[in-house]
């Protein structure tokens, strides 16, 4: 008893004490720059004191900036004496032409006492926290006697909840209760793969009454093929994935291997760490696979521009800038697209920070073609064993080096030299800005070629007129003659011919001649080029076999199989060297750059090579603080519908902060240590956590304390994406394909959508399966992307974006009742709950709203769709045209059971919670 009062009065004297500790230095607290000083700099200086303008030379981006001297010769800001501190003398002053800001309301008190603190204390700088590197976090736990000892969570299912239920505690609120087995079905069905789960894993659910139900159908569905169609989504809109090139023209791209890619990479549960390397440096690893080379599509979504007259070069470079917005956008969440033109304003990035980041990737072969090089040839399977066979032989005879130097050859067509480099034209031009032509008594220059022992040239080229003569001097017009070509005229469009050449050394200009007496005009084209590629001849020659083996070359050299345009790097003796840019102007080339790094975050990894492989290696080191929390922050929000830091395109000072941002980083540490990566895993836990199977219906007080559920006091209500609309209309009418991969589908779209006058090229719909494919699967073009979708806040994907922003318009509802697509599979429906319920019209409706709610139907609600039913069978049997026009059928059908019950089947699909997943 004695002991147990000496601990009663030991816990007396410590409590008080801090709390005469607290009474004593409350009055000293320490001000906090992120939090306190920096949202005040963000609204009320950084105007004129910032990136962008620097009025008297005092900027407050950086600490450097802020104490360094300005115009006047002194510091604006003394560390530790606010007195002797110009900024406060101006912040305080009553003369309207002295105090700052200037032509704006004064600071209120409590800003000025805000920034007199923070300067008393030394005007230390802080760390945004989206910058900071992502640490343990340890869980929090609910304790009892005055916080002293912890206790297990009477409702917290796993990690996830103990940090809600802790903000819940301090706002003394409680979680809502479990939504029952058939909400969690559609919801989990919808969130993991798009669309309503198939029949015997939802009977088998709600059969089960064990307490590993629910987490025995979450990992059934991670596991089904449709996963991976369904998070290829959302990932779509940050790769600015489309089937064309947007700009003008926006000609058609073929591009769709790299979404396949995606889908399977998601189903495999790649490693998001590997998932990025592969999509950023795919092409740069080691004896990089198919796989590899079609995962650096991600970079070539980026817009060429295929319009007679325009500069390639601009668009080179605008592809090379939408990359940089891109990786810093999409894959870090920071709006880095500004520093493009002058430092940061509101974030710790410098204008040179941008070039140096755009080195990495301006080095890459591209060049805005019209045939979008580089490719990946992508050979059948009968061309696969040549191949091999072919690149065996070549190590055999000529080394590993040239066997990897004709395998790359082979499969991509590179490094050649485009013909739109050409330039210093006469008699000749870049025909529609894209491939060199050349008349009679042309002449013209292809600048900086290797030609250090190279004595054979490969061409692509066309022409239409024989008798054609095709010279090349070095240096100049009246420079060496390497080679003196005679043209035949090509019989299959485009042609690819070998020629010899005269040994030259380094690198040189080349002057092209060409004449042809037989062209009649002037103005007549004799050939036209595409590209030129100076290597030697096939290797081997005088070996058994070497006939055989070079055919097989050629067979694989003028081969024509699919492509895929792919990154690839210039060898080194087409570098291209990388400048900063006056405020953005790709014209105005000052300063010399080489591949680097902001210095405000992770430093590039040890050994990691100066390249986009390097890059990628720096971009998913555990150190970098953005890359894992975006991602976090990504799946989180295609989950419960926003973001734990809602901003998803802006992680940085002015985006909103995150609602729980220890939650966020415990998330983040986890997905990259524990979990090493695995985005199923991530993806389980929040699916699995007790916050997420709490239902949707909301109290009048959780309403009031909590109206934007910033706390998730209960599931929030969001409205599905277009493309899980569309996937779950599909379903409920019985005609979803199972049809996966392969190139983009057409389905039923009206006419007059596109407008194409430069080609005449229509959407032309599949009659077969292929129109009852998933969403993922449509045909998307920039400049006209499928009108359904685009009513649900689809994007146009011309450029990366990281969030839909979802919206309520009449437009949505007039979709889903009338257009043709909805209409057809609301036939369908209607069609599949006669077949259920043949005899009785209340269970055929009872039947259906089960299908698309996953509930039973209430008594109002059936009464309202029997009126509805009977109602338009009643319009029906007035008027056979209506009748045969909304079955579809020409013959005049007189169906009227089958018509009014398509409309209450339509009906059904626009219910807001059909269209809402609750």
């Amino acid at each position: 008893m004695k002991l147990f009062r000496s601990k009663i009065a030991v816990l007396a004297m410590i409590l008080l004490l801090v709390c005469i500790t607290y009474l004593l230095f409350s009055n000293k607290r320490k001000i906090d720059f992120v939090s306190e000083v920096k949202p005040i700099i963000n609204k009320q200086c950084i105007s004129c004191h910032g990136g962008v303008k620097q009025q008297a030379g005092f900027s407050l981006l950086f600490r450097e900036e802020a104490l360094a001297k300005t115009e006047s010769g002194r510091p604006a800001i003394i560390p530790g004496n606010p007195a002797q501190s110009e900024l406060m003398r101006r912040i305080t002053n009553k003369d309207p032409e002295e105090r700052m800001p200037y032509k704006h309301d004064p600071l209120s008190k409590q800003e000025i006492a805000i920034f007199r603190d923070w300067i008393k204390q030394g005007a230390e700088w802080g760390q945004h926290w989206a910058y900071a590197s992502v640490k343990a976090v340890p869980v929090p736990k609910p304790t009892t006697f005055f916080g002293l000892i912890s206790k297990e969570s009477d409702w917290a299912q796993n990690e996830i909840d103990e940090f809600i239920e802790e903000k819940l505690r301090v706002e003394k609120l409680q979680p809502s209760p479990a939504a029952n087995k058939q909400t969690l079905l559609r919801r989990a069905s919808l969130d993991i793969i798009g669309m309503p789960a198939p029949r015997n894993l939802a009977m088998s659910f709600l059969s089960d009454n064990s307490p590993k139900a629910f987490t025995n159908l979450v990992d059934s569905l991670l596991a089904l093929p449709q996963y991976g169609e369904k998070w290829s989504s959302f990932w779509l809109d940050i790769a600015r994935y489309a089937d064309t090139k947007g700009y003008e023209r926006d000609a058609h791209r073929n591009i769709w291997a790299y979404r396949d890619w995606l889908i399977k990479a998601f189903n495999n549960d790649k490693p998001y760490d590997q998932f990025l390397t592969e999509q950023i440096a795919g092409d740069l690893l080691p004896n990089p696979s198919e796989d590899n080379y079609i995962a650096s599509g991600f970079h070539r979504n980026t817009m060429t521009n295929d319009e007679g007259g325009t500069n390639n070069e601009e668009f080179r470079t605008a592809a090379v800038m939408d990359r940089i917005n891109t990786t810093w956008q999409g894959l870090l969440g920071t709006t880095f697209a500004c520093v493009q033109c002058h430092s940061h304003p509101y974030d710790p990035f410098k204008h040179e920070d941008y070039y140096k980041f755009m080195a990495f990737f301006n080095d890459s072969r591209d060049e805005d073609t019209e045939a979008d090089y580089p490719v990946l040839r992508q050979y059948p399977d009968s061309l696969k064993k040549p191949l091999q066979e072919v690149i065996s032989w070549v190590k055999t005879t000529a080394g590993a080096e040239k066997a990897k130097e004709i395998n790359t050859f082979l499969r991509t067509w590179q490094p050649a030299y485009n013909s739109l480099q050409a330039d210093s034209f006469t008699q000749s031009e870049l025909s529609d800005t894209k491939w060199l032509a050349l008349r009679n008594n042309a002449q013209c220059r292809l600048k900086n070629v290797f030609l250090q022992d190279k004595n054979q040239l490969l061409f692509r080229y066309q022409s239409g007129m024989a008798g054609g003569s095709w010279k090349i001097h070095t240096d100049s017009s009246n420079g060496p003659l390497i080679a003196t070509i005679p043209i035949q005229p090509t019989t299959r469009g485009w042609e690819i011919k070998a020629v010899t050449i005269m040994p030259s050394s380094g690198i040189r200009d080349l002057y092209f001649s060409y004449t042809n007496n037989k062209l009649k005009t002037p103005e007549e084209t004799g050939i036209t080029f595409d590209w030129f590629y100076f290597t030697q001849p096939f290797p081997g020659e005088g070996k058994a076999g070497y006939a055989g083996m070079k055919s097989r070359y050629w067979n694989l050299l003028t081969a024509t199989p699919p492509t895929t345009p792919i990154m690839m790097e210039n060898p080194s003796y087409m570098h291209r060297a990388s400048y900063v840019f006056e405020r953005g102007n790709w014209m105005a080339k000052t300063k010399l750059v080489t591949p680097g790094l902001p210095a405000s975050l992770n430093s590039m990894p040890a050994n990691a090579p100066n390249n986009r492989l390097g890059l990628a290696m720096w971009l998913t080191a555990k150190e970098n603080p953005l890359t894992a929390r975006n991602m976090v922050n990504h799946v989180w929000e295609q989950i419960f519908g926003v973001g734990l830091a809602e901003t998803l395109e802006d992680l940085g000072s002015q985006g909103i902060l995150p609602t729980h941002p220890e939650l966020l980083d415990w998330l983040s540490y986890t997905y990259m240590n524990k979990d090493q990566w695995s985005t199923k895993k991530l993806i389980r836990k929040m699916v699995l956590s007790a916050t997420y199977q709490q239902s949707s219906v909301v109290s009048a007080e959780l309403l009031a304390k909590d109206p934007s559920n910033h706390l998730y006091t209960r599931f929030p209500r969001v409205r599905l994406s277009a493309e899980q609309l569309r996937d779950q209309a599909l379903c409920l009418g019985g005609l979803m394909s199972k049809k996966m991969y392969g190139p983009s589908v057409f389905p039923y779209q009206p006419e007059g959508i596109w407008l194409s006058p430069w080609n005449g090229e229509q959407w032309k719909k599949n009659d077969n399966e292929d129109q009852y494919r998933r969403a993922v699967y449509t045909f998307w073009k920039r400049s006209a992307a499928y009108p359904s979708m685009t009513a649900f806040d689809a994007v146009s994907r011309e450029v990366c974006t990281v969030r839909r922003i979802r919206t309520n318009t009449p437009l949505q509802a007039l979709t889903t009742l009338n257009d043709s697509v909805y209409i057809d599979i609301a036939r369908h429906f209607a069609k599949r709950m006669q077949q259920q319920q043949p005899a009785d019209i209340g269970k055929q409706i009872s039947a259906g709203f089960q299908l698309a709610t996953n509930r039973q139907i209430d008594q109002k609600s059936l009464a309202a769709l029997t009126r509805l039913y009977h109602s338009a069978k009643e319009t029906f049997g007035k008027d056979d045209l209506k009748t045969s026009s909304m079955l579809a059928d020409s013959s005049g059908s007189k169906n009227k059971d089958l018509a009014a019950l398509t409309v209450v089947a339509n009906a059904m699909l626009n219910l807001d919670e059909v269209v809402t997943k609750n």
